[in-house]
């Protein structure tokens, strides 16, 4: 009798464990960021990086976000999809964001090229999260001639921004997948200097979490 109690006893800690185990891995849901500067989070710590800041909002005591992160600095959108074909990446992402372009419009890059490429990596977006428009969303440029480095030439820089950003708004309302302006943030970068990194370029830890924030109001995972 003890003897049987006792193998029923550790069958269901066993059940327990592998119970445990499973709910675990179920729920830890993978986050892929796709980018340049602004998404690898130049001039700020790691847990800075508004996608990090974001993972961290959308996780909970039974979920967990873990963030993986494809991008560099001064990348435009050729060298994101080279990058992405390098890396082999599976398509077994949860959640996949796309943030790319103010090299191609910093480089003068052509619009039109811009769009073409774009559209690709949406495309590879919405494959890398399992096929499922829901999963994906795009962030819009943010504006640099409201930083010390391009407040000389703001004018012609915004304007090239918001050209850039109509083109990929468009292309992502035709797919139906979701599209988060943050521009506006970026654009109070000189009222306050808080939202600048230390190289007066790029965005402060202050200004990702403004991003991150406003993007987890409508972020919900499956």
């Amino acid at each position: 009798m003890l003897h049987r109690l006792l193998q029923k006893s550790r069958g269901i800690l066993f059940l327990g464990c592998f119970l445990l185990f499973s709910s675990s891995v179920d729920a830890q849901l993978k986050y892929l960021a796709l980018g340049d500067s602004y998404t690898i989070g130049e001039s700020v710590l790691e847990k800075d990086r508004w996608p990090n800041q974001l993972a961290s909002l959308l996780s909970s005591g039974i979920r967990e976000v873990k963030t993986s992160i494809v991008a560099t600095t001064g990348w435009r959108t050729d060298n994101l999809m080279n990058a992405i074909d390098i890396a082999k990446l599976k398509d077994e992402y949860n959640l996949v964001s796309l943030l790319i372009g103010v090299n191609n419009q910093y480089q003068g890059k052509s619009a039109d090229q811009y769009a073409i490429e774009f559209e690709e990596l949406l495309k590879t977006s919405i494959r890398l999260a399992k096929g499922n428009k829901e999963n994906v969303f795009v962030v819009s440029i943010p504006d640099y001639g409201f930083t010390p480095f391009g407040q000389k030439n703001q004018s012609k820089i915004s304007k090239e921004i918001d050209q850039f950003n109509e083109i990929s708004k468009k292309i992502t309302n035709q797919y139906h997948i979701k599209y988060f302006n943050i521009t506006d943030i970026s654009r109070q970068g000189i009222s306050d200097p808080t939202l600048v990194a230390g190289d007066g370029l790029h965005p402060s830890g202050k200004m990702y979490a403004l991003w991150a924030q406003r993007i987890a109001k409508e972020i919900t995972l499956k």
